[in-house]
């Protein structure tokens, strides 16, 4: 019963920052309008999710790099697993879109 409780402890409920939260610590470092702030939060997802497609990497300097990769085609068909067979369906090629922190960020925390 004693790891449970650890475990239960250290689940904190940490809130994540919404956009509105984001454009006003923004305004307040550079002191520049929540507004102006906003569409330039709302501009770099524009930027990012252009450039992602086209390139398939974009890279926000010191915080993250996203990269998309090609997952290939499965064939239906049977499968072990868990000491069990198990039939499959076949799943079409996809595209999977991942986000990576820089080391610096790592580090930090």
């Amino acid at each position: 019963m004693a790891p449970m409780k650890a475990m239960k402890a250290m689940k904190v409920a940490a809130k994540t920052m919404t956009k509105g939260a984001l454009a006003e610590a923004l305004a307040s470092e550079t002191g520049l309008k929540k507004s102006e702030c906003n569409k330039v939060v709302e501009s770099l997802a524009k930027v990012a999710t252009t450039q992602v497609k086209s390139a398939g990497k974009f890279v926000l300097p010191g915080l993250c790099m996203i990269k998309t990769r090609q997952k290939p085609a499965t064939k239906a068909g049977k499968r072990m697993a868990f000491g069990k067979e198990i039939s499959c369906k076949a799943q079409p090629a996809k595209t999977i879109v991942k986000a990576f922190c820089v080391a610096a960020l790592k580090k930090s925390i």
